[in-house]
């Protein structure tokens, strides 16, 4: 009886491997973004557990006769690097996507991973490729629940870096409808820069939608904001008002009576918590978060923010 060929088995472990090799380094980049310590333990466990697996795949490359490369790590710790240069330049949900695109890779491979070591008999390929689903049907989750979370207006688990904010405002407003007047677009930045203090450094230079880009926030770009987005609407550009209006809220204080919860500040951080777990709207989770950042900060509240919202985002991307 002969023995079943294990090349092409042999040659996904090592695929998978140099991927494993590449999460490794991406799970340890994205610690710096982790907006709170539970997501900074899951990137830290991630990270630590990806080790752990690239060291059981390349015990598993051996077992059947073949040698992993020494220089797979290498090549993958490089290519993490770049991509995380790269990502940089990129709007917030292109960098995640990214990362989702290469654990959909690794999940798909251990998949076919495991029909290989069924058809090869290979038992302890088998429980591996097991482990490698379980492992990156979890990462999925988890990114796409980031992905929606910042989707749904945040805050998500993961911090933007301020050149992924910039960016990202940058398309928004880039791509705003052509037919949105040289003249409208004219009023709101002269709104803008009439607005002590001037804000011209936060609109770039041009009065074309394409020339719009982010430069700097001062502290009262609210009252800027707020009036160049009622222009914009005074000019039939909702489009445009909407992603002035996205700005705005993303980054305001909202007053005490603006928030969604009664008597906010005579509240215990437990009754506050209660009353978040009632909130259907991301926006008030928002709200709730931003006013208590500015003022008693509390974890217990922050928490029960990111709680919520992430309950929200599994519901709004059907995950369990």
């Amino acid at each position: 009886m002969s023995t079943p060929d294990t090349t092409t088995l042999s040659a996904q472990l090592r695929a998978a491997l140099a991927l494993t090799n590449t999460e490794i380094k991406i799970a340890d980049t994205r610690i710096a973004q982790a907006r709170t310590e539970t997501a900074r333990h899951v990137l830290a466990d991630n990270a630590e557990d990806a080790r752990d697996r690239a060291r059981a795949i390349e015990a598993a490359i051996r077992e059947l006769g073949d040698v992993p490369e020494l220089v797979a790590p290498f090549v993958g710790r490089g290519a993490a690097a770049v991509k995380a240069v790269v990502d940089q330049a990129q709007p917030f949900d292109e960098a995640l996507l990214g990362d989702l695109s290469l654990e959909h890779q690794l999940l798909d491979r251990a998949r076919y991973i495991k029909a290989l070591a069924t058809t090869t008999g290979q038992p302890q390929v088998v429980a591996l490729a097991r482990r490698l689903i379980t492992a990156h049907t979890e990462t999925v989750d988890w990114l796409t629940t980031v992905l929606t979370e910042d989707a749904l207006g945040g805050p998500a688990a993961l911090r933007h870096t301020r050149l992924q904010t910039g960016t990202g405002t940058l398309v928004k407003l880039v791509n705003l409808p052509v037919s949105w007047s040289a003249r409208g677009l004219d009023r709101v930045l002269d709104t803008v820069r009439a607005t002590p203090p001037a804000l011209g450094e936060w609109l770039a230079q041009g009065v074309h939608a394409g020339d719009v880009a982010v430069k700097t926030l001062s502290a009262s770009r609210d009252a800027a904001l707020a009036t160049a987005e009622q222009v914009a609407r005074d000019e039939g550009a909702d489009t445009a008002a909407g992603a002035l209006h996205s700005i705005r809220t993303a980054t305001s204080t909202p007053e005490p009576e603006e928030l969604p919860i009664a008597a906010y500040d005579e509240l215990t951080v437990a009754d506050i918590a209660d009353a978040i777990k009632e909130l259907t709207e991301p926006a008030d989770i928002r709200a709730v978060l931003i006013y208590e950042q500015a003022n008693k900060d509390r974890h217990g509240v922050a928490a029960a923010v990111q709680s919520r919202l992430t309950a929200i985002a599994h519901e709004v991307a059907g995950l369990s």
